[in-house]
């Protein structure tokens, strides 16, 4: 019989790839949604016939309980958040809702329904914010610098605490930025990438960002999910830090965005202080070696490649 299993914000960029990941691992997939009104399928239209979406919220205990009675996975990758930063300042009640407490409604639906269940939960590099050590590992201090990093700090104990007091199979992916040509507009990756291809068409004539100095540590979603998938495979639950190990400022993307459409970015871009952060997190570079030497992980696509693969699909979709 196929393995099944339950991915949380399977419409999202992560949830996606990984859903493409598990088919292909011959798996079934039930991708979980929320009745909204705007629900958006665009990122997983190709495999619409492949995958079972269910209805379900992390703010309501009772649905994910339904969801994995009546679908019985054996595993579950909890994707789903309020995940940006900039809306976390603004919602910060909504950010602890669903990022934090919504782990641990799925945690306790799990450990009511079958314990066995193996356990997936998206950490985050925004974790460690106002950075305690560099790089980044797993045993680094958390200093949260947004309603968002808190979330996802209460949602990372969480996942500890239910592994050790009801001994679930549950882990967790610090995982640090991660782009694809599916990240959604309001992350500066595609918004530079997008910019780019629609000032190279004549779609705009400027591009506003904020800080060009501000450091992240970027990969490929797809390597990223691969990850989370041989987390569950382990015989023991951990967290690990998913990362390049690089680091590259804001204004190296532009620049590699820029050339790659044969502009010089200084004639199109204008900084505005309304995209600064009101807390900035400082540099922002994990130490993948765990992940590397425990789960045989490896990224294959550095930073040049990814931003031009971005790029050019941001060309293809425009011309369209």
């Amino acid at each position: 019989m196929a393995k099944k299993a339950l991915i949380t914000g399977i419409t999202g960029q992560d949830g996606s790839y990984l859903a493409e990941l598990l088919l292909e691992e011959g798996y079934e997939v039930f991708g979980m949604v929320r009745r909204s009104s705007t629900e958006n399928f665009e990122r997983i239209n190709h495999i619409r016939d492949r995958v079972t979406l269910v209805s379900g919220d992390l703010s309501d205990e009772s649905s994910l309980i339904a969801i994995l009675r009546d679908h019985r996975p054996s595993e579950v990758y909890n994707l789903a958040a309020q995940s940006f930063v900039q809306t976390s300042f603004n919602q910060p009640v909504l950010t602890g809702e669903i990022t934090g407490i919504g782990v641990t409604r799925l945690l306790d639906a799990i450990r009511i329904v079958d314990p066995e269940i193996r356990f997936y939960q998206a950490s985050s590099s925004e974790m460690f914010g106002k950075v305690l050590e560099v790089p980044q590992r797993e045993t680094t201090p958390f200093y949260p610098r947004s309603p968002y990093g808190v979330a996802k700090v209460y949602g990372h104990w969480i996942t500890v605490n239910y592994r050790e007091s009801y001994d679930l199979h549950a882990s967790s992916g610090i995982l640090f930025n991660h782009e694809s040509p599916r990240r959604g507009l309001e992350f500066v990756t595609r918004k530079v990438t997008n910019g780019a291809a629609k000032i190279k068409l004549g779609l705009a004539s400027e591009l506003r960002l904020g800080n060009l100095d501000a450091q992240r540590d970027w990969g490929f979603a797809k390597d990223y999910v691969r990850a989370m998938y041989l987390m569950l495979q382990q015989d023991t639950p951990g967290d690990y830090v998913v990362a390049t190990g690089e680091t590259h400022p804001v204004k190296e993307l532009v620049e590699l965005a820029f050339s790659a459409v044969g502009l010089n970015w200084e004639d199109h871009v204008v900084i505005d202080p309304a995209f600064f952060r009101p807390a900035e997190v400082d540099l922002l570079v994990g130490d993948p070696t765990l992940a590397e030497t425990k789960l045989g992980w490896k990224r294959e696509v550095d930073f040049p490649t990814l931003v031009d693969m971005m790029v050019a699909s941001d060309l293809a979709a425009l011309s369209k």
